[in-house]
């Protein structure tokens, strides 16, 4: 009786309806655990101040303390520079190559697709001490090339505007592929029944490209670049590796800045308001992109 007794009791509790929640609760405990308990500590942090090992609350002198901070916003405009140049150059060579991949004249497209996505395979510390020796201006290979053909070799990574330059064109290489092969999976969506009606209207490659290439594509362009901006404003690994920050904090970003004073400092209060005001910024940079690409 006792066992018919559980065995109702369980079918009762696993219901069709309750089953799905039941299962997923492991994982929502999870979630709370190592994600949405850290977020709310380190918002604490971001008002406490350490003093004696111990942290004490210190209101908002951490975030008065940020804004008054120079190299805070030295590596912020080190961080938009990269953003306005490395994420439109990037995303217009993957519209370009998406174009190419979803091309019939093209052959062995899988080849071309296969070798262009493989970069993002890759490791970012592994390309990016790949780069860091390809760039190095005494035995890198660029440098060498550029002497075979009579120029001048390039400091690029000991020049502040070199080193920059180095970042997009390392972050250009890894990334690009990642996005074209998004903007192919968008444009083969696209019903072919357009093309041919533009045809019939006698518009040339150009204007199909942008009559019906860029707003078919509008989704995916939207989707890749807010993932892009998200991405290099938490940039950490490209510079770290290449550049370690310099010269002259000429590559520190924000995310390096934030580890500097967290696991370098150990100042985890300032560290955390750090985080707190970027992710103030990807918000709102975030929400602008989605207003001025919104669907009219």
């Amino acid at each position: 009786m006792v066992t018919r007794a559980n065995t109702s009791s369980r079918k009762h509790f696993l219901t069709q309806r309750n089953a799905p929640y039941i299962f997923l609760l492991p994982m929502v405990l999870l979630y709370g655990v190592f994600k949405i308990c850290p977020y709310l500590y380190s918002a604490w942090l971001s008002f406490t101040t350490n003093q004696s090992g111990k942290q004490l609350f210190a209101g908002f002198d951490n975030y008065t303390r940020l804004f008054k901070d120079q190299l805070f916003w030295k590596a912020l405009g080190n961080t938009a520079i990269i953003l306005v140049i490395q994420v439109p150059l990037m995303l217009f060579l993957a519209i370009l190559l998406a174009v190419a991949f979803n091309s019939a004249f093209l052959k062995l497209r899988s080849v071309f697709r296969m070798g262009y996505f493989l970069p993002i395979v890759m490791g970012l510390v592994a390309y990016g001490i790949l780069f860091k020796n390809m760039l190095d201006a005494n035995s890198g290979v660029v440098n060498y090339l550029l002497e075979l053909i009579h120029l001048k070799p390039v400091p690029w990574l000991t020049d502040s505007t070199w080193a920059k330059i180095s970042i997009i064109m390392a972050m250009t290489w890894h990334y690009t592929g990642q996005n074209a092969i998004i903007y192919l999976a968008q444009l083969q969506s696209i019903p072919t029944e357009l093309y041919e009606a533009a045809s019939v209207d006698g518009a040339n490659g150009w204007w199909k490209f942008r009559s019906v290439t860029l707003p078919g594509l509008r989704p995916a362009i939207l989707l890749t670049t807010v993932l892009s901006t998200i991405g290099t404003l938490q940039l950490f690994d490209e510079p770290y590796v290449l550049t370690n920050g310099g010269p002259d904090n000429a590559t520190l970003t924000v995310g390096m800045y934030l580890y500097m004073q967290g696991f370098k400092y150990f100042d985890f209060g300032y560290a955390s308001a750090i985080g707190y005001v970027m992710l103030i910024i990807i918000v709102g940079l975030s929400v602008l992109q989605f207003w001025i690409q919104r669907e009219k």
